[in-house]
């Protein structure tokens, strides 16, 4: 099986996070998959920011959830780069996308988007509540979908039975709260797992040692040094 190398936020621990020079020097880098976050503004555009205010990664202040997709177009995300609309970054790359969502409505338009674009096979949509994305798969029919739940741990047969409710096919975990009975009870319900964010040599030789099947990161090195199969 492949290990994935997943860019987390395009390659964020050298350009701009979230934006359209991260995500092309991603692909550029080999990366296999690129994991974004994406909200909606006041105006309803699915736009591409982690934070639900603007302030650590533009030059801007305030909620997304109070701007307009024109405001938010006129901050600098970083290095001159602009807030990306999703449609941007598919038109832009062509490597498959795992698209993180919080709430029901920014889920409800980006179930929209991949069903009028096709986009089942291309799109991953990631939420760490199962009930969005149980609403995301009935919405977009075979869409693929990953539960990275965020907070204090569940069990490793909590978080499986968290996933397999959600009709996940994925867990995405910060590496630092894996286990290995977490990793092999997931693989033994037929899930796969991957760690973020795997920024450094010794995550990664956690993540081999873990046994997962990709890891997010960063940093294009970590693509280069981590080229195995398992």
């Amino acid at each position: 099986m492949t290990f994935l190398t997943i860019g987390h936020r395009g390659v964020m621990g050298v350009e701009p996070e979230n934006t359209l020079r991260s995500f092309v020097r991603a692909e550029r880098c080999g990366m296999d998959v690129i994991a974004l976050d994406v909200r909606l503004s006041k105006d309803g555009a699915l736009v591409v920011l982690h934070d639900a205010e603007v302030d650590r990664t533009t030059d801007g202040t305030g909620a997304v959830a109070d701007l307009t997709l024109a405001e938010l177009r006129a901050l600098d995300a970083g290095q001159g780069e602009r807030v990306p609309v999703l449609e941007e970054v598919l038109d832009a790359v062509r490597i498959p996308l795992q698209v993180s969502v919080r709430d029901r409505a920014a889920a409800t338009a980006l179930a929209e988007l991949i069903v009028r674009r096709d986009l089942t096979a291309r799109v991953e949509v990631a939420s760490g509540d199962g009930e969005v994305l149980a609403a995301v798969a009935r919405h977009a029919p075979g869409v693929r979908t990953a539960l990275h739940p965020e907070g204090p741990g569940a069990g490793a047969e909590d978080l499986v039975d968290l996933a397999l409710a959600a009709g996940a096919r994925t867990v995405a975990l910060d590496i630092r709260r894996l286990t290995l009975e977490t990793v092999e009870a997931a693989h033994a319900a037929g899930l796969r797992v991957t760690g973020r964010a795997v920024d450094t040599l010794d995550r990664l030789r956690l993540a081999r040692a873990l046994q997962l099947d990709g890891a997010a990161t960063g940093f294009p090195e970590i693509r280069s040094t981590g080229r195995f199969t398992a």
